[in-house]
């Protein structure tokens, strides 16, 4: 079996702005995703929804010994909203599941965890 990433990126501002109905509505999606993969033999490992990237630090080594500094590692409108790690047979198919949460999300990215395959489940 091997261990996949869900990466799901999103605007925070549009986030931080949604009615409690438009917030509803996306954590209804991911309850279905959650049962769609349940259904469908996926294992779902981890995941979390993430804080604000304004809740982030980033470090980086510096000629002086490390740099810290508020914020997230790029700069965009776009940053890592939350994730979940999944383990599958069927890369197809867990992409096909992974569809359902596009709905409420604008792009996801699947990534195979490096050393993620592992024997029987």
């Amino acid at each position: 079996m091997t261990e996949y990433i869900v990466l799901i990126p999103g605007n925070e501002a549009q986030w931080a702005e949604a009615d409690e109905a438009e917030r509803e509505r996306v954590y209804g999606l991911h309850q279905k995703f959650a049962a769609a993969l349940a259904e469908r033999g996926h294992t779902v490992t981890g995941g979390a929804e993430l804080q604000p990237s304004s809740e982030a630090r980033t470090v980086r080594a510096g000629s002086d010994g490390l740099v810290i500094t508020d914020g997230p590692y790029a700069e965009s409108v776009e940053q890592l909203s939350g994730f979940y790690t999944i383990k599958s047979d069927d890369l197809d198919d867990l992409l096909q599941v992974v569809g359902i949460l596009t709905e409420g999300e604008t792009g996801l990215e699947v990534r195979p965890l490096a050393g993620g395959s592992s024997g029987p489940a």
